[in-house]
């Protein structure tokens, strides 16, 4: 059957062809000298098969996970909140994965790293682009400029052509494209660019598919994470017009079971898919449904006309976790109704094993991660649009001459390990050791003027990954048990770090503690000398307060086994 152009002026073949299938044709990859593989893929409703005969259900299903094994996954914002979670969901189901990240070591302390190939390259840069894509069957394009300052349009529109033309001149299978939903209706910003970046896909050159949700519900994403503090903090809201409009929320879950399976779309398939749950709500209706399950009295909520999307991301910023920069492009969707316009895809992917998972079980679910501390990913894991991300100079010519340190050491009689285990679950819950009402302050502060303030938490009450946000502060360095590096993400006339080390020191362990600032111009040297006068009260006390808990603990610890029977 001749190939028909879709209507991005592409040419698919109408039988529909496996993805490895492809690949050996466009590359004149070596064969076995077998017969090709007719998977789950080979069936498409109003189709044909071909001249392929059809295996038996037993061989059919050594043939798919044959192919899984051979095939190499490119994700991107493997950094990222679904980034993260679909890696180890590939490589479960056989895939092989390689993961593109601008900085590798931000991956490294994940725990499927050591299962997966890690490449650096920026998604914007054309040959270390191409480079990534070397070899690969299916890349998930994950990547999108959300939070950012202006221009973030144009940000997502240069990655995605540069990406897609990589993917093109790799001679790649199959492009997944995670975004958002494209109701017949002006845009909100957000969506438009995201919608942009979805037509680009289509346009490659390469098949491509367009997964488009409306809220995703799971532990940690910044949907979640606004609705929980919402719900949780306001038993009578003000709110916006926006309230009431129509969402099909979707649980990630059934969001990532869609991902795994698009890899096995077939080959002809060039086109967009809805995706979302059982349920259609309002944004009222999700709240007071969150409330039911969380066990909280019913809310009550008043919507008034006057709140704009900005406004309303204010109200969002000062109530929720969610700094005001990510709230507004979120809140400013929420007047579209993002409602599924269609169910195309269960005619080519089989649904969730379990079903789709309504609001309510999703909520139940997300909420028993979060109070287990057992978050895989959170919102703030990608990088936070803005913030520094240049690593703590060696070299004082780096910083021009001009490098701030504050240095303190304690001497504590706990053991080493002990000490690590404060300094590891420093932040959140915890807090930061020294006058608690200063660090409300600067962090109530860097929430007003737009950053992101200490509400952020942490992901795990106990452990630390590169790359993971603690508060205002992101992991820059986790050597366990000898060195604990933060950077600073907090708006500041600067770059600032802080670092905790161990070490030993005759009998008793040594907690070095350093900060280091990196002025920008006139105002940054004012902000240094202008808070100096307090850095005994917050840089020691935090130093003292932290050898004090751990040998509070060490005591504890040494008192519960005298007791123990």
């Amino acid at each position: 059957m001749p190939a028909e152009p879709d209507r991005h002026g592409f040419a698919f073949h109408h039988r529909p062809r496996s993805l490895l299938d492809v690949r050996a044709d466009t590359r004149h990859a070596e064969g076995s000298g077998g017969a090709r593989r007719t998977g789950r893929e080979g069936h498409r409703p109003g189709g044909t098969i071909g001249c392929e005969a059809r295996a038996p259900a037993e061989t059919q299903q050594a043939v798919d996970a044959s192919a899984a094994e051979e095939r190499l996954c490119l994700v991107t914002g493997a950094s990222g909140y679904i980034g993260g979670r679909l890696v180890p969901e590939l490589l479960d189901a056989g895939h092989r994965v390689r993961c593109m990240a601008r900085s590798a070591r931000r991956l490294r302390d994940h725990p499927w790293a050591g299962r997966v190939e890690i490449v650096e390259a920026d998604a914007t840069d054309s040959a270390a682009t191409r480079r990534a894509l070397d070899g690969v069957d299916v890349a998930y394009y994950l990547i999108h400029a959300i939070g950012g300052k202006g221009g973030f349009a144009e940000a997502d529109r240069r990655a995605a052509r540069t990406f897609a033309g990589a993917a093109r001149k790799a001679e790649i299978a199959r492009l997944v494209y995670l975004g958002g939903m494209n109701p017949e209706e002006e845009l909100s910003a957000h969506l438009r660019s995201r919608a942009e970046v979805g037509e680009i896909m289509l346009g490659s050159g390469v098949p491509a598919v367009w997964l488009r949700a409306a809220v995703i519900i799971g532990s940690g994403s910044a949907s979640f994470e606004m609705l929980r503090y919402l719900t949780e903090r306001l038993p009578v809201m003000v709110t916006p017009r926006w309230v009431h409009t129509r969402i099909q929320p979707i649980a990630i879950r059934d969001v990532l079971h869609y991902l795994v399976a698009a890899a096995d779309l077939p080959a002809d398939v060039n086109r967009g898919f809805d995706i979302g749950g059982p349920d259609i709500l309002t944004y009222a209706d999700m709240m007071r449904r969150c409330a039911a399950v969380a066990g909280l009295r019913h809310r009550i909520i008043v919507p008034v006309p006057v709140l704009s999307p900005w406004l309303s991301s204010l109200w969002v910023g000062a109530i929720t976790p969610v700094p005001g920069s990510l709230a507004r492009p979120l809140v400013e969707s929420l007047r579209n109704e993002v409602v599924c316009a269609e169910n195309d895809i269960a005619e080519y992917l089989p649904p969730p094993p379990e079903g789709p998972v309504g609001f309510e079980r999703s909520v139940a679910l997300a909420l028993r991660r979060v109070r287990d501390a057992d978050v895989a990913t959170r919102w703030s894991s990608a990088s936070t649009p803005g913030a520094p991300s240049d690593p703590l100079p060696t070299d004082p010519a780096w910083a021009g001459g001009s490098l701030y340190t504050d240095e303190r050491a304690c001497r504590t009689d706990a053991t080493p390990e002990r000490l690590w285990e404060v300094i590891e679950g420093i932040g959140g819950g915890r807090g930061w050791y020294s006058f608690p009402i200063a660090w409300r302050v600067r962090g109530a502060l860097d929430r007003l003027v737009g950053g992101v303030g200490l509400r952020r938490g942490r992901r795990d009450p106990h452990r630390l990954r590169v790359g993971e946000t603690v508060d205002f502060w992101r992991v820059e360095e986790n050597e366990a048990g000898r060195l604990l590096r933060l950077r600073a993400e907090m708006r500041l006339p600067g770059l600032a770090w802080l670092e905790f080390g161990v070490h030993r020191d005759g009998p008793r362990t040594v907690l070095a503690q350093r900060a280091v600032f990196h002025p920008r111009g006139l105002a940054g040297h004012a902000y240094w000398w202008a808070f100096r006068p307090f850095h005994d009260r917050i840089f020691g006390g935090m130093c003292r307060g932290m050898a004090r808990a751990a040998e509070q603990e060490r005591t504890e610890g040494t008192a519960d086994s005298r007791r123990a029977p």
